[in-house]
């Protein structure tokens, strides 16, 4: 299933930065970055539970927020993009 996540970090102090800095590490490690707060994962069921616990332990939730849209399987028909950063389909082969 596609999982698309957003996230709103304050960083008005360096703790604030540091937890930024964790919460994107934390979802690049299951997708990709589209725009600077907003990323698709592709993941299966137990992977998505794991990775909203592991994003849920980093915020602070009286300052910051997560946000987790789920797009399921079919969720090719339901993008449409334009402009620049065109991203690559992670269910694709990746051939380096």
């Amino acid at each position: 299933m596609l999982i698309l996540i957003t996230y709103d970090v304050s960083t008005v102090d360096s703790a604030g930065r540091r937890r930024l800095a964790r919460v994107a590490k934390t979802c690049r490690n299951f997708g990709q970055r589209v725009q600077y707060s907003v990323f698709e994962c592709v993941v299966d069921s137990t992977q998505f539970r794991q990775l909203q616990h592991e994003l849920k332990s980093l915020i602070d939730a009286k300052r910051d927020s997560l946000r987790f849209y789920n797009l399921g399987d079919k969720y090719k028909s339901k993008i449409i993009h334009i402009g620049t950063k065109e991203s690559y389909d992670v269910e694709d082969p990746l051939i380096l």
